[in-house]
């Protein structure tokens, strides 16, 4: 399921405190709880989300889905068929979609393979290395890296040179084969946040007072005793924290913590990549539509450079908006990049330059609108999702979701089988919301510590560095040093 479907890549950023009546020290760096701060505020339950602090309910809806919650039964929405595909290069259409079966072919072996690396717990590789492996070998085929684009790169954000083999396919097993294959689009003009004001509809009144909107976190003390959040105009004190900051926001110091977390943790945030996807959005006349309406995906493969703008796709259609002549684009990664350090003016340029290749340049007019986000610029986000890549432990990713003392962690990228997905940020909520739940009732069964591993060891142990294995010399030199 790509981003744009209802199990959407979300990126989520926020911060749950949950406080005790009667704890009023600030927490500093020396540990100190002899002074009380008369600035910070206290309250039993808050949330920062993005730019805003909130509180939230003491109790959950644990067995709750994601498709009941409110502003998302009713969302507009419909589906995604991938099948509706016309595909082109630089001289115009010309169909290859056959090379989209030869990629399934491999990819069934290497899910198999997938399967066989974790049940017999062997050494992981990049998602390219078990592609090869099954016998799929884009090269410069141009086609065929676009179509390896389209079944990879558009689902994780990232390439298969980038990313982990074994748990690309724990992620996609666990959300298409676990719940469903379908794939719907949501274009609702409320925004797919309207869920998330859906829900806050439930326990917050209108202007409650509760609600601090633009308040952007700062510095986070935190102990074992717990944890203070400081903002621009003020600070919370809370027994715990659970913070959800995007992976993108941890890697960029954005937040400053007191005392720092520990190295083990600061690995599992820095070994793992934050996706950017990127859709940039056109609209054109209604009377000067290019392209076959009838159709939802259109493939395009560059000459040159893989992933450039290489999937279009039409909300002109069907089920969708008819008549609104909008078309958008997708990159990712290197793409992305480009794209949101750029002006407007220069990215819709080459995106016209691709259509007009693609349809030829008397067919595509100048677009009425022209609009894209910036994911990996925007400081509260810093891309879109998170991905794993080749050769990274269950351990190192346990590194990245365990807490440090009272300050707990949560998020899409927490989750170590659906990450990157909205359910995953909300079942991983669901499960640190419910431990810390259990820790301010005393409920000690409930209340336990995430694991987490500060020493990770390799495969080889130091006595394999020897000339059997090809090791003959020691790596720990010191020529052109002084003694």
């Amino acid at each position: 399921m790509k981003i744009e479907q209802w199990n959407l890549k979300l990126l989520l950023l926020a911060l749950t405190v949950v406080l005790r009546p009667g704890f009023a020290s600030p927490l500093h760096p020396n540990n100190a709880r002899d002074a009380v701060s008369p600035t910070c505020k206290r309250t039993k339950v808050a949330v920062l989300l993005r730019n805003t602090i909130l509180p939230t309910r003491e109790q959950s809806s644990i067995g709750c889905a994601i498709l009941t919650l409110p502003g998302l039964t009713d969302a507009v929405n419909s589906y995604s068929d991938y099948s509706s595909i016309e595909t082109f290069d630089e001289n115009g259409a010309v169909n290859y979609t056959d090379l989209l079966d030869t990629y399934d072919n491999a990819y069934s072996s290497l899910e198999q393979d997938a399967g066989y690396i974790l049940s017999e717990n062997l050494q992981d590789r990049s998602y390219r290395a078990g592609l090869s492996l099954s016998g799929w070998k884009p090269g410069k085929n141009m086609q065929a890296q676009a179509t390896e684009w389209w079944q990879f790169d558009w689902e994780y954000g990232q390439s298969p040179e980038e990313s982990s083999e074994e748990f690309a396919i724990v992620n996609y097993n666990t959300t298409f084969y676990q719940y469903s294959d379908a794939n719907n689009y949501v274009f609702d003009s409320r925004g797919f946040n309207a869920f998330i004001k859906g829900e806050a509809s439930t326990f917050l009144k209108p202007s409650d007072p509760r609600l601090l909107l633009n308040t952007i976190v700062t510095k986070i003390f935190h102990n074992n005793t717990g944890v203070t959040i400081h903002y621009k105009d003020g600070c919370i004190e809370a027994d715990y924290a659970i913070c959800t900051f995007s992976l993108g926001v941890l890697q960029n110091d954005i937040v400053q913590f007191s005392p720092e977390l520990p190295m083990w943790k600061q690995e599992g945030i820095e070994t793992f990549s934050m996706a950017t996807y990127t859709k940039i959005f056109l609209q054109f006349p209604p009377d000067k539509v290019f392209w076959n309406t009838s159709t939802q995906f259109f493939l395009y493969a560059d000459p040159i450079e893989r992933g450039y703008y290489p999937v279009f796709q039409s909300l002109d259609g069907p089920g969708f908006l008819p008549g609104s002549g909008i078309l958008f684009v997708t990159v990712v990664s290197d793409q992305s990049y480009a794209a949101e350090n750029q002006d407007d003016a220069t990215t819709k340029a080459q995106v016209l330059a691709v259509l007009r290749d693609m349809y030829g340049a008397k067919n595509v007019p100048e677009p009425t609108a022209f609009m894209y986000p910036r994911w990996s610029t925007t400081p509260w986000a810093f891309g879109s999702y998170s991905n794993w890549p080749p050769g990274t432990s269950l351990e190192m990713h346990q590194n990245l979701r365990a807490n440090v003392g009272r300050l707990w962690f949560a998020g899409e990228h927490t989750h170590a089988e659906y990450y990157g997905f909205l359910h995953g940020a909300w079942f991983e909520g669901q499960k640190v919301g419910g431990t810390i739940a259990g820790c301010v009732k005393g409920n000690k069964t409930v209340c336990v510590e995430e694991m987490d591993y500060p020493v990770l060891h390799g495969d080889t142990p130091e006595g394999q560095y020897d000339a059997a294995n090809g090791w003959f010399v020691t790596s720990f030199q010191t020529v052109g040093f002084d003694d």
